[in-house]
């Protein structure tokens, strides 16, 4: 598109976020919550909606919420009832959703995203609780469709942000940071390819400057942080070509291909009075106490940015490692419990970064798995400051050995194996003169101006010493020796 023309039109972005709660049974029913059972084998007649069945709230789904809504800054409704949002789809079994319409739980808030302009606050309109639908299935070369009710009744919260994302870049943020707090809080994984965490897009275009917004369309069911990316950017694409050809956007439902990377009509959107909502008959209202909300707060973990500030002021990491390091709340509780064994908090930060992970990627694990605790970590680190072993020693010799034998301390492998550094001046004084004596031509190479063959004397010393010279120690003494020589 020419950019010209692009500059002209200014795109208005909402999302709405759908969180599946890692709670173990439904928001109404006992069946299980659980992802990848066989089909319709966690069902009962709540979930099918039998005739004379009524729905119990789950205390845990109501704790999960006011969780992300203290995480997000937002205001928790001490007053809520829940409604029935009226529409058919073959996967929703009542015939209806309970979701919350006029009293959601959290009220507001916001998360921070950081973008190449700088960084945005991305505030919520509001978070409410409802239920999820179920799956249908469509086998390929087959007009049938099958119904899956496992995931019908599994408790979702649902982020509605304000309409005021600007780019596709700004999306992808709010969705990393959004799969970010979900999983630093334990109330949902965060799994986009299995659906548990999900957004639908809506977006429009208007002209620059203007206050009335454009007609808007929704992209329903987005589960790639990538694929809302491309979905925008071609929507926008396509809505600014509308217009500009004098032809009316309509309202409506679109679905966005990955293979093709464009977006398609399924429906027209329907209007707010279509649900005909109306309070959920069959269930109480909610009342939030103050002592669930202190509960609920007492649990609360210290969150990404919090953790980027304590790493960044009290243990002086760049901000290219707190980032890394928070990307987790393992990894980063981790690196926090081992920084309490050590004070070379850089060092324990490169660690992390490349052995620990290296190694857990190779292993195909999480953090949580590592054998080595924090503190026998640190006791490593501490190893290398104290001049005991090398790094490259502590990381191929020492590391692997700890894996595997959780009982011994790093000194007690280092001792075992031999590596304990020789930092002793006679000893190392005698290696070098040895050294030296073996290759006179190579000295006086030296002499004359050949530097670098310190490297090679060093080998060699290296070799006597069985790896054992302290690397820094030796050095300087092998300097002196050459430049008195």
């Amino acid at each position: 598109m020419n950019q010209e023309i692009r500059n002209k039109y200014e795109v208005v972005i909402g999302l709405e976020v759908h969180a599946q709660l890692q709670t173990e049974s439904k928001i109404f029913a006992a069946d299980s919550a659980s992802f990848g059972a066989a089909p319709n084998t966690h069902i009962s007649p709540i979930t099918l909606g039998h005739p004379g069945t009524l729905p119990k709230l789950n205390r845990k789904a109501v704790e999960y919420a006011i969780k992300m809504g203290f995480a997000a800054g937002s205001k928790i409704s001490e007053y809520q009832y829940f409604d029935r949002k009226n529409y058919f789809y073959p996967d929703l079994p009542k015939g209806y959703q309970i979701t919350q319409d006029k009293t959601p739980i959290c009220i507001g808030g916001g998360v921070k995203v950081k973008l190449s302009t700088g960084e945005k606050v991305v505030r919520f309109h509001h978070i409410h609780l409802e239920e999820d639908a179920g799956k249908s299935l469509h086998a390929e070369g087959s007009s049938d469709s099958l119904i899956d009710y496992n995931r019908a009744g599994t408790p979702l919260v649902e982020m509605v942000t304000e309409p005021e994302i600007k780019s596709s870049e700004e999306a992808a943020q709010f969705m990393t940071e959004v799969r970010k707090l979900v999983r630093y809080l334990h109330i949902c994984d965060g799994n986009m390819e299995e659906g548990s965490l999900r957004c639908d897009v809506n977006i429009s275009v208007m002209p620059v400057g203007s206050k009335v917004f454009g007609t808007k369309v929704e992209i329903k069911n987005m589960n790639s942080i990538r694929f809302i990316q491309k979905a925008i950017d071609y929507e926008v694409v396509r809505q600014i070509e509308a217009v500009e050809a004098g032809e009316k956007i309509i309202q409506e439902t679109r679905n966005f291909d990955p293979a093709t990377g464009r977006t398609s009509g399924m429906r027209e959107k329907e209007s707010m009075n279509d649900y005909r909502y109306f309070p959920e008959p069959d269930l109480v209202p909610l009342h939030i106490s103050e002592d669930l909300i202190n509960q609920v707060k007492a649990q609360m973990p210290a969150l990404p940015w919090e953790l980027f500030d304590k790493f960044t002021k009290t243990y002086g990491l760049p901000d290219y490692d707190a980032g890394v390091l928070t990307d987790s709340r393992e990894v980063a509780e981790y690196f926090d419990a081992t920084c309490q064994f050590t004070k070379n908090y850089k060092a324990a930060s490169n660690w992390i970064m490349g052995t620990v992970k290296s190694y857990l990627n190779d292993n195909h694990l999480e953090i949580e798995q590592l054998t080595i605790t924090p503190e026998k970590l640190a006791q490593l680190i501490n190893l290398v400051d104290e001049g005991k072993v090398s790094t490259s020693t502590a990381s191929q010799q020492i590391f692997p050995v700890m894996v595997t034998d959780t009982s011994a301390s790093p000194l007690q492998i280092a001792e075992a194996k031999n590596l304990i550094q020789q930092s002793n001046t006679d000893t190392l004084q005698s290696l070098i003169d040895e050294v030296l004596a073996a290759n006179p031509a190579k000295v006086k190479e030296y002499k004359n101006g050949k530097k670098g063959l310190l490297g090679m004397f060093m080998g060699d010393i290296m070799k006597k010493s069985k790896g054992s010279a302290d690397p820094k120690v030796t050095t300087a003494l092998l300097q002196k020796t050459l430049d008195s020589l």
